[in-house]
Order: structure tokens, then sequence, then C-alpha cells
């Protein structure tokens, strides 16, 4: 891998780890059929650790009373003289992002291979693609409800959220897609819909950085190629998500879905023309 490919593939990441068109199924459509290579463990773990870092610059505030609520409900409310039971806001958004994280740590600890391998195919990862630009598309028929503080959300929305987010560890399943348009969906107002969503990214993404860690190999490693990817895939990511929450809180987040359908057909037509490469 040169410096070249470094950039290209860190800009890939940004772009498409958050707006909704399946960063994983890109790339499995890539390695199929333009026959890029996936990259090593090591830089896929880097290029991850760029964009968790564009979302740690964007959302730093609510990172931060999810932290401070974390801290405060597990180390210092059980030991209050005076234990309430109403929770405070940091509490309430630090119970919801559990909540919601819950189906993601289920699926990918007992069948994150097995549902990545069932639906790496092109013709799948195309269908899916499909899939995800139809409930972009189906978006924009959602009335905004009226306003209502994010504590408001109830843990039933947070969970069904979730899995939707779990289903996304299927290639060519949007996670941001998925998770917006479900919250959009079940009445969350447009801005907490997206800022949530990504609060959920926090968690999951340290999760996979885990998992992906315990099989990093630092054979080889370029140095400047590693940091130039994680550059890339930050800037890339965080003007991504600038523009993606623009388009959310305008009530445009159907906008993405022709272009799934168009990558999600073209995949369906190149699998159906030349089998060997499904």
């Amino acid at each position: 891998m040169n410096l070249s490919t470094a950039v290209m593939l860190g800009v890939v990441q940004g772009i498409t780890e958050f707006l909704p068109i399946s960063s994983s199924g890109h790339l499995v459509i890539a390695q199929r059929l333009l026959g890029w290579k996936e990259p090593a463990v090591f830089f896929d773990v880097c290029l991850h650790l760029g964009t968790f870092l564009a979302v740690l610059a964007v959302f730093h505030k609510d990172v931060r009373d999810l932290v401070q609520g974390g801290i405060h409900l597990t180390l210092r409310r059980p030991f209050m003289k005076s234990n309430p039971r109403r929770l405070n806001m940091q509490e309430r958004i630090f119970l919801l992002v559990c909540v919601g994280t819950l189906p993601t740590v289920f699926v990918g600890l007992f069948a994150r291979h097995a549902l990545e391998s069932a639906f790496a195919s092109v013709t799948a990862v195309s269908i899916n693609l499909l899939i995800t630009g139809t409930f972009l598309w189906l978006t924009r028929y959602v009335k905004p409800p009226v306003l209502k503080p994010p504590g408001l959300t109830r843990g039933k929305q947070a969970l069904w959220i979730g899995v939707c987010q779990s289903m996304a560890l299927a290639p060519g399943i949007s996670r941001s897609g998925a998770t917006i348009s479900a919250g959009l969906f079940l009445g969350l107002e447009r801005d907490w819909a997206g800022r949530y969503s990504f609060l959920l990214f926090v968690p999951a993404v340290i999760g996979a950085l885990i998992l992906e860690g315990a099989h990093i190999k630092l054979e080889n490693v370029d140095v400047l190629q590693t940091v130039v990817g994680i550059l890339t895939a930050g800037v890339s990511g965080y003007m991504a998500l600038r523009i993606l929450l623009k388009i959310v809180r305008k009530g445009n987040f159907f906008v993405f879905a022709p272009y799934c359908w168009l990558v999600g057909a073209l995949g369906l037509v190149w699998a159906l023309w030349m089998p060997g490469m499904n």
C-alpha cells in the first residue's frame, strides 16, 4: 500500500462511515468488483480511530455528558445519603445509551462473524443497500414531533434503535441510516435522533476497536501511511458528520436514498452479469 492509497482509504472510510450509505457495503463491493484489497487489521483499526476522533470533535459536549452521567450513576449515586429515583439528564442519557448498546453487544459477541459472512456477497450487499435506501426514503413521510428533551426518550425506543444498529453489522445496512431512521420513526426529534445515533457509535466503535485490536500484528507498519490514514479519516469524517447533521435537522435525510438504490441496483446487475465475482 502506498501513500495515495492510504489517503483514498481514509477519505472513503470517513465519508461512508457517517453518511447513511454503508461503509462495509462499499468495501465488499469494491473488493469484489474493483479488486481492492482489504487493508491490514492495524491500518483498519487506525482508520476507525480516525472516525472515532471525528465523533469526539463534533459531539464532545454530548460525550462529556455521557461520561459524567455514567460516573455519577455508577460511582457517586450509590453512596449518596439521599438517593432519589429521579435521574438527571446526564444519567438518563447514559442509561439510554447502555440500553441501546445491548443488542449490538449480543450480536457482536455471538453472531457477528456469521452475519458478516452470510451477507458478504455482492448480491446480498446490494439487496441490503436497496433496503437501506428504502427506509431512508420513508423518513420523508415522518412528521416532526413536538420538541421533547432527550431525557424523555423511553427505554423501549432506545432498545429498538439498538436492534437496528445491530442489524447494521450486515454489510450494506448503514449504521447511521438504520439508527437515525429508527429514531425518526419512533418519534424522536430530528436533532436528538442524530445525536443519539452517534452517541451509540461511541461504545460500538470502542468495542470494535478492542475486538479488532486483539488481532493486530505490528509487522512492517508504515508510520507515515498510518498517520495520514488517521488524519484523512478524521477530517473527512468530521466534514461528513457536519453535513449529515444539517441534512437531518432540515428533515432531508431521504436524499441519500437514490444513491443507495443506484449502487444496490448496479451491484445486482454486476453480480448477475459476472456471477463468479459474487
